[in-house]
């Protein structure tokens, strides 16, 4: 008799053998046919995914669009310019969370948008925290600056991607079917959350979700 909630006991040693090496055999199958987005979230330590849970019900009001993920996984390795020039990447910000906005010139909703991140930036930046935008302009480069001037953009750091790599990379992952899009990146360096579109950062709402993110 087999008790409920409890695997059929087997009819021999040998037999036992033979279906221990089968489970082996299965989960060897079923990691190899994983798509590289899934192995991927196996990396992420059990402190992303429990601050994961902690983002989901704070998502709301002026951050419902903010989609939290389930299974937390590493950020893309994305580089970039920083404003002398020089290269960077997401990994130079690991031990600490970051909130990377990619955006264009000629993006109306980011025009909207670039206020508030900067004045996110302005009240929660520091040590434990950035606003990370980057602009991915590829042609008339000379636009981002009197852009920014223009909508009063103090307090955030000017990095760029020239060579658009950064959004064709997200757009491939699925993540920038437009833009602004934004990803929020714990000190681990695991994506735990992602925005299609503009947001009030400079809402209660958002400076909630924000305060959870370098809570954790």
């Amino acid at each position: 008799m087999t008790m409920p909630g409890y695997p059929p006991r087997p009819r021999s040693l040998w037999a036992a053998v033979i279906g221990v090496a089968a489970g082996v055999a299965a989960l060897a199958f079923l990691y190899a046919t994983l798509k590289p987005a899934d192995k991927a979230a196996s990396l992420c330590p059990a402190a992303s995914r429990a601050l994961a849970a902690r983002l989901a019900p704070l998502a709301k009001g002026d951050a419902a669009a903010i989609r939290v993920a389930t299974d937390p996984r590493p950020a893309l390795p994305l580089t970039f310019e920083r404003p002398d020039g020089t290269k960077t990447s997401l990994a130079d910000f690991r031990g600490r969370p970051i909130l990377l906005n990619v955006w264009a010139t000629w993006c109306v909703p980011c025009r909207a948008e670039m206020p508030a991140l900067d004045a996110l930036q302005a009240a929660k930046g520091g040590k434990d925290f950035e606003v990370v935008a980057v602009n991915v302009d590829t042609a008339r480069l000379e636009r981002r600056g009197p852009f920014l001037d223009s909508v009063g953009v103090k307090a955030l750091e000017r990095y760029a991607d020239p060579s658009g790599d950064a959004f064709e990379a997200l757009r491939r992952d699925g993540k920038a079917l437009g833009l602004p899009v934004s990803l929020l990146i714990d000190r681990d360096g695991c994506e735990v959350a992602v925005v299609s579109g503009a947001l009030k950062w400079d809402s209660a709402d958002a400076a909630a979700v924000i305060g959870a993110l370098k809570g954790g």
